[in-house]
């Protein structure tokens, strides 16, 4: 008579296998909630009325783009250096010294960068301009001091070094 001896369940592969599948939800689960508390979410806003009305601000300075006809192109000479921008406008009202250049990181506002543009000669601006990460996409926005008007565009920059900025339609 043989007799085989079956060796005890942690000695064999299946029960292990078969709690692999839990045990890495478990280790996911822990590491999502890890990161959960760790990191700050900054995209909420809670004053909502008040941020709706500062929209429909905004929208103003967009339509006062629009009527004088403004457009600009800017050319970035490397990711973090010198930026140069051409504004053209239709009509002859006078053009600022300096205009402020705004790089905005989609989803996290702390990579959002702020530059101060001076002008070099007729509709021309040049600074200097250092984005702390790089990023895939960038929205990019230019004003003048008094925030009277804006022209905005997207920036990819796998796409080329420049990119038209127009009032928001």
């Amino acid at each position: 008579m043989s007799t085989t001896l079956t060796p005890p369940w942690y000695k064999q592969r299946w029960p292990w296998l078969l709690m692999l599948g839990p045990a890495i939800v478990v280790v996911a689960g822990i590491a999502t909630l890890v990161i959960a508390v760790q990191t700050n979410d900054p995209l909420v806003n809670d004053d909502y009325y008040k941020r709706g009305n500062e929209i429909n601000e905004d929208l103003g300075r967009d339509a006062a783009a629009a009527q004088r006809g403004l457009s600009a192109q800017m050319l970035f000479a490397d990711q973090g250096g010198a930026v140069r921008v051409l504004l053209r406008q239709q009509g002859s009202q006078p053009l600022p010294d300096t205009l402020t250049l705004s790089f905005q990181h989609p989803t996290i506002a702390g990579h959002d960068v702020t530059a101060t543009l001076k002008r070099e000669g007729a509709g021309s601006y040049i600074g200097e301009v250092k984005l702390t990460v790089a990023s895939k996409h960038w929205y990019v926005r230019l004003q003048d001091p008094a925030d009277s008007w804006r022209v905005e565009g997207q920036w990819t920059p796998d796409k080329g070094n420049g990119v038209m900025l127009e009032p928001a339609r």
